[in-house]
C-alpha cells in the first residue's frame, strides 16, 4: 500500500471515526473550537465590545475560519467519496460554516451569519453516543406525519376565522381606530386570537369591544386543538411502535389499528419493552 493512501486512511479514521481514542479527541477538540467561535460571534454583537475589540474579536474569527477551512478541505481528501461528503447534511453545514467568514470581507454585517455554526453542534451525539436516543424522535416524526392533514384543516379553519373577523373589525372601527386597511385588521385578529395581545391597535367603539371579546374567548377555546391532536397522534405512534405486526403465535399479520389481540387466534399482539 502507497505511504499516501496510508496516511489518507489514518486521517480519515481521525476525522470520520470517533470509536478511536484520536478520533475522540478531533471531534472534541473540534467542538471546543466551534464553541469558542460562536462566543465570539455573539460577543462581537455587543456595542461596547465591538468598539473595543473590534480588530481583535475579527483577527480571532479569521483564525477560526481558517481552521474550519483546512479541516473542510481534509474532509475532501481523505473521504473516499467526496462528493458524497460534501453534499451531505454536515457536508453543507460545514461549507456554510467557512462562507460567512468570506463574505464578511465584502458585506461586514455577514459574519453575524457565523452563527449558523451552532448547527455543527449537532457532532455532540457522535462523540457523546448519544445516536441510540434519537430514535425517539422517530416518535415526534411519526405523529407529525399523522396529524399533519388535521393540523392543515385547523390552520386553514384559524386562517378563515382571522380574515373573518380583521374585515369585520375594519368595517366596524374604520382607520380612524388604527384600523387603516383589511390586513391591518387581520393582523389584529392574529395577535387578539392568540392571545398576545401587544397593544398597538385596539378597538374603540362598543361594537368593537364586543368582536374583540368574542375573538378572544375564541382564541382560548382552539388553541389547544393543535396540541391535543399532536398528542393524541404521538400517543398512536408509540402505542404502533410496541405492537408487533405479526402475530407470535399464527403468524397472521395486517391487524387494525390499535388492535390488542390477534383476530385469528385471539393472541396478545402487544410485546413487553425492557
Amino acid at each position: 500500500m502507497d505511504s499516501r493512501d496510508t496516511w489518507r486512511n489514518r486521517l480519515y479514521v481521525i476525522i470520520f471515526q470517533t470509536d478511536t481514542p484520536a478520533g475522540r479527541r478531533f471531534d472534541t477538540s473540534l467542538l471546543l473550537i466551534i464553541f469558542a467561535s460562536l462566543v465570539v460571534v455573539i460577543l462581537d454583537s455587543i456595542d461596547d465590545v465591538h468598539q473595543n475589540y473590534a480588530g481583535l474579536l475579527a483577527a480571532i474569527e479569521w483564525g477560526f475560519t481558517a481552521i474550519f477551512l483546512l479541516e473542510y478541505g481534509l474532509r475532501l481528501y481523505c473521504s473516499p467519496k467526496p462528493l458524497r461528503y460534501a453534499f451531505s447534511f454536515y457536508g453543507l453545514v460545514d461549507l456554510l460554516a467557512i462562507v460567512p467568514g468570506i463574505l464578511a470581507l465584502y458585506y461586514s454585517d455577514a459574519q453575524y451569519l457565523l452563527i449558523i455554526r451552532v448547527i455543527r453542534m449537532l457532532r455532540i451525539f457522535r462523540v457523546l453516543k448519544l445516536g441510540p436516543y434519537l430514535k425517539q424522535a422517530h416518535y415526534l416524526l411519526d405523529a407529525l406525519r399523522g396529524s399533519k392533514q388535521k393540523i392543515l384543516v385547523f390552520l386553514l379553519s384559524v386562517c378563515t376565522l382571522v380574515t373573518v373577523f380583521g374585515t369585520l373589525m375594519y368595517v366596524v372601527e374604520g382607520p380612524e381606530h388604527g384600523f387603516t386597511s383589511i390586513p391591518k385588521g387581520i393582523y389584529w385578529a392574529i395577535v387578539t386570537l392568540t392571545t398576545v395581545g401587544y397593544g398597538d391597535i385596539v378597538p374603540k367603539t362598543i361594537l368593537g369591544q364586543i368582536i374583540s371579546s368574542m375573538v378572544m374567548i375564541t382564541g382560548y377555546s382552539i388553541i389547544a386543538v393543535p396540541t391535543g391532536i399532536f398528542t393524541a397522534e404521538l400517543a398512536n405512534a408509540m402505542r404502533g411502535e410496541k405492537l408487533q405486526h405479526d402475530c407470535p403465535v399464527c403468524s397472521k399479520d395486517n391487524h387494525e389499528h390499535g388492535a390488542s389481540f390477534c383476530s385469528r387466534c385471539g393472541n396478545a399482539l402487544f410485546k413487553r419493552i425492557e
